[in-house]
């Protein structure tokens, strides 16, 4: 048996079909396959007969202290990412007096970085796959940089906001392809479930720490230093990215699906939009209920077009696995739960009780610790005991820290409000890792960065819509600004119960039998150059 060097897939030779008149050395080899469904017979034997040259990398097998080194500079991109899209929560009501905004410009700040960044994630993976790896992923960092430095500089709100949205930009060109680069370099299946449950931890990690550093660097410094702190971050990536990641390509990339890029930016945008200014505007007025509609049509257009795309932005038959549509749930369900704690505590904790943003972003220090001890030990359950264990405590802590947090008011002990932010980090600690795990075990490695793709999305629409769901509960209840509802803190109970629910559901015997079938049936032909690269041994 042997591993090809295109793409770190692995081919046995019994699977390979030799054609006609090819010489036994140097030929193209094409895995024969055979399925039921007619589409997917079609596109098996056009891909068998074709004869794709492999443009991967072909460079020797890398270290396993390379290996690791590849690892951390992918997870460093990652962590600033996570950061941007909490980092900025602690900052809030300070920005808001400084720039003069309304509680939608508050959400508007937050939304505009996490909506552009699961509006393009799909396509910065796809466009890693043709181009190069390595290439995005510089590129993004690029970008990340130079436009933090520009949110450090905006003049005013909308440039704030702009500037945010070209962040997501280069954002969108970082996980993916860092999941595609890690899938690529852990070729070893063990190895490679341990390094996705730490990326997946890293995700907590990073979105944990936010309002701390948040606190710190307002507090310290200004506001503006929180897309400073991204310059020399960025910079070390792009650094250690030239120096130590192989590049490499998908030897068939994924086309460009335009119609499909477009109905997803439709849904979330108009999603979002009318969430957020559904109580400014007026839920009945015709914008709002404009925006609900164009959200269904896009959606229903989406569910029409894709499964008639041969290449499409979304495998929808990916959605035939109940994991791996459990695990897009659970990943809104608690990304949602934590981008309205973050966005409510900051309301709590400065405008209701009147902290600063030093002292909030401390408070929030139990619920971090918490995060960054749990997160790995997830991993490592994960590992050794599969999902089920992480999903179902992390749901019943979540759950239990929003039954708390619903008792909170102006007077309430500070022991109390430790206990509750400690359940909470533990559970957002263990829900990260299966989260990853969950969506990508069992598809075909040629799929994996896809599906990782789609999680990472999951997360950042959880994200975004917990914060507009959120700011659309808050009331504007004292001089220092709004503060929350308790129904805003009641969403985190929904959306612990939605984790705790979908982690027993998507690991029961009946859900891991329609991964296999879907995994079986997403199958598809890989086409390697046998006379080229070296081969290891499984």
């Amino acid at each position: 048996m042997s591993w090809s060097s295109t793409d770190s897939v692995y081919v046995a030779p019994s699977t390979l079909c030799q054609r006609p008149g090819e010489p036994a050395t140097g030929r193209k080899a094409y895995r024969c396959t055979s399925t039921t469904n007619s589409r997917s017979t079609e596109r098996h034997e056009r891909a068998r007969l074709e004869t794709t040259t492999s443009t991967t990398d072909t460079s020797p097998a890398l270290s396993h202290r390379r290996r690791l080194a590849v690892l951390a500079t992918c997870c460093m991109s990652l962590f600033i990412v996570g950061l941007d899209s909490t980092v900025v929560n602690v900052a809030l009501p300070t920005m808001q007096r400084e720039l003069h905004a309304p509680v939608s410009g508050m959400q508007w700040t937050i939304d505009a970085y996490t909506l552009v960044l699961a509006s393009l994630l799909m396509l910065g993976g796809s466009t890693a796959d043709r181009i190069g790896r390595k290439r995005i992923f510089q590129t993004g960092l690029v970008i990340f940089l130079t436009s933090s430095a520009l949110c450090a500089l905006a003049p005013s709100l909308g440039w704030l906001i702009a500037f945010r949205m070209l962040q997501a930009i280069g954002g969108s060109m970082l996980n993916p392809v860092a999941m595609s680069i890690i899938t690529n370099t852990f070729t070893d299946r063990t190895e490679r479930a341990r390094a996705i449950g730490i990326w997946g931890g890293v995700v907590g990690i990073s979105q944990a720490l936010g309002p701390i550093l948040g606190g710190i660097l307002v507090g310290a410094v200004s506001w503006r230093a929180i897309f400073w702190i991204n310059v020399p971050v960025a910079l070390t990536a792009v650094i250690l990215t030239g120096l130590l990641v192989p590049e490499s390509r998908a030897a068939k990339p994924r086309r460009f699906d335009p119609v499909g890029q477009l109905l997803v930016i439709l849904i979330l945008g108009s999603l979002t939009f009318a969430i957020i200014e559904g109580s400014s505007l007026g839920w009945g007025s015709p914008v709002i209920v404009g925006c609900f509609t164009l959200c269904a049509v896009a959606l229903a257009g989406l569910l029409w077009y894709e499964p008639r795309r041969h290449e499409p932005l979304i495998e929808i038959n990916f959605f035939r696995s109940v994991p791996f549509s459990g695990a897009t749930l659970i990943a809104i369900s608690a990304f949602a739960g934590m981008g309205s704690f973050l966005f409510l505590t900051t309301l709590y904790l400065q405008n209701l009780r009147g902290m600063s943003p030093l002292q909030a972003g401390l408070h929030t220090l139990p619920m971090a610790i918490m995060t960054v001890i749990f997160a790995p030990l997830s991993g490592r359950l994960v590992g050794s005991r599969g999902p089920r264990p992480s999903l179902f405590f992390a749901g019943l802590a979540l759950t239990v820290a929003g039954i708390l947090l619903t008792l909170l008011d102006a007077h309430t002990p500070l022991w109390q409000l430790i206990i509750s932010y400690l359940i909470f980090g533990i559970g957002f600690g263990l829900v990260n890792s299966p989260i990853t795990n969950t969506a990508v075990s069992g598809m075909p490695r040629s799929q994996a960065g896809v599906a990782a793709a789609t999680a990472s999305t999951s997360r950042q629409i959880g994200t975004s819509l917990g914060v507009a769901i959120a700011g659309a509960l808050v009331t504007s209840a004292t001089v220092r600004g709004p503060v929350p509802s308790e129904s805003g803190w009641v969403m985190i109970i929904v959306y612990g119960a939605l984790v705790l629910g979908l982690g027993v559901l998507t690991t029961t015997r009946w859900a891991l039998a329609t991964a296999a079938r879907t995994a079986e049936r997403l199958q598809e032909p890989e086409v390697s150059d046998l006379g080229g690269g070296p081969e290891a041994a499984p």
